[in-house]
């Protein structure tokens, strides 16, 4: 089953072969986003400007500020927020990545090896 973790596809039941499930990669960016914006004290997602150009030439499918890959069937995450004033960075950070792990264990059955997390401004408005 390794082999076709790399590709997000997995059997529904390996030893009769009734079919695969694929998982698109902008569907699991979707559950990282939506994940992430749910942590007390996280503003917003933030994206590079690589992103942010392709987001502006029309590529709306890409997550802003969402990174996901797949290494030994597991997924890496990076993720690059805006966190609100007051906050303790840390322990926001420490709340995504806990977040980002459940909602995509729950939601699909993937598995994290890592979430990184950049944390690329604080947000002074109320």
């Amino acid at each position: 089953m390794a082999d076709t973790n790399k590709e997000n596809k997995y059997p529904l039941n390996e030893e009769t072969g009734e079919g695969i499930i694929k998982i698109a990669d902008d569907v699991v960016s979707s559950i990282v986003g939506l994940a992430v914006t749910e942590v007390d004290g996280v503003s917003k997602l933030t994206g590079g400007i690589t992103r942010e150009i392709i987001a502006m030439l029309g590529k709306n499918s890409l997550s802003k500020g969402i990174t996901v890959t797949f290494e030994e069937g597991k997924a890496l995450v990076d993720v690059s927020v805006e966190v609100k004033f007051g906050y303790n960075i840390v322990e926001v950070s420490k709340n995504i990545q806990e977040k980002v792990r459940q909602s995509l264990q729950t939601m699909t059955g993937i598995q994290c090896s890592r979430v990184n997390v950049k944390v690329s401004g604080i947000d002074f408005s109320e």
